[in-house]
């Protein structure tokens, strides 16, 4: 069964998330499939791309899929994660990609969202980074995304809490373009898209190209990423981490002792 659903008017094209079942958890089957439909777009020289679930979902992505993470001595959230290399097509994809969201965005979700271009919601939108929820280790690059679209303060809130961001706040913070009444959502979000496909191309694609080199321009010294990468393995190879998987699985509230 497909995971997801994919549509083409002119040069925009959509991919909607389709697996309710699961509140569309990036798993590698889903990110497989999207990234496929984003390659098909790419190759037929779309301008624009939307990515959304179904209207009216209470959830719009619950964030990367728990069974999926290793038990611990394996980094969880590595260069190869299915997360990640979603992040990163969507970030070097040549064509400006629009998320559109209604519901709440968790976790790798939430990334996945924010690494977008153009960002426009509805007031029932949500935005929470869960990991520590998990005893999950955020990656370095990940951190980084979510830098680039808020406040460092907010983003320590949201990480060290895990509680969401009301689509109000996203939208004062500067995290998303637009905010809109859900029954208009569909009119901006393309809207947009059709401005973008009426412009040229080519400049377009080099003008994202050249955002996403300058947004990426933060040095840090060799030492400094060790220590970094150093944090991580802290947290997975701690005795925590495995508690909070198994917690999730079990669908109990996880006991942490920060060791």
């Amino acid at each position: 069964m497909a995971l997801i659903s994919t549509s083409r008017d002119g040069f925009v094209g959509t991919v909607t998330l389709d697996n309710a079942e699961k509140r569309n958890a990036l798993s590698s089957a889903l990110i497989g499939e999207l990234c496929d439909a984003l390659a098909a777009f790419r190759d037929d020289h779309l301008r624009a791309v939307v990515i959304r679930a179904q209207p009216g979902v209470k959830v719009w992505s619950a964030g990367f899929n728990i069974d999926e993470l290793p038990e611990g001595h394996r980094d969880p959230l590595g260069w190869d994660d299915p997360v990640r290399h979603l992040v990163r097509e969507i970030s070097r994809y040549p064509i400006p990609v629009i998320a559109m969201v209604e519901g709440s965005v968790w976790g790798g979700a939430c990334e996945v969202v924010l690494a977008c271009d153009i960002i426009v919601i509805a007031p029932t939108a949500s935005f929470a980074i869960t990991p520590a929820k998990l005893s999950v280790p955020y990656n370095i690059s990940g951190m980084l995304t979510f830098l680039n679209a808020a406040p460092a303060c907010t983003v320590r809130e949201m990480a060290f809490t895990a509680k969401p961001v009301s689509a109000a706040r996203a939208f004062d913070l500067g995290m998303v373009n637009h905010i809109v009444p859900v029954e208009e959502l569909e009119t901006v979000t393309y809207g947009i898209a059709r401005d973008i496909a009426a412009n040229a191309p080519l400049a377009v694609s080099v003008m994202k190209e050249q955002l996403r080199i300058l947004e990426g321009a933060h040095p840090v010294s060799p030492e400094g990423f060790e220590r970094l990468q150093g944090l991580r393995r802290v947290v997975y190879d701690s005795q925590d981490y495995l508690e909070g998987l198994r917690a999730f699985k079990q669908k109990r509230k996880p006991v942490f002792e920060g060791k």
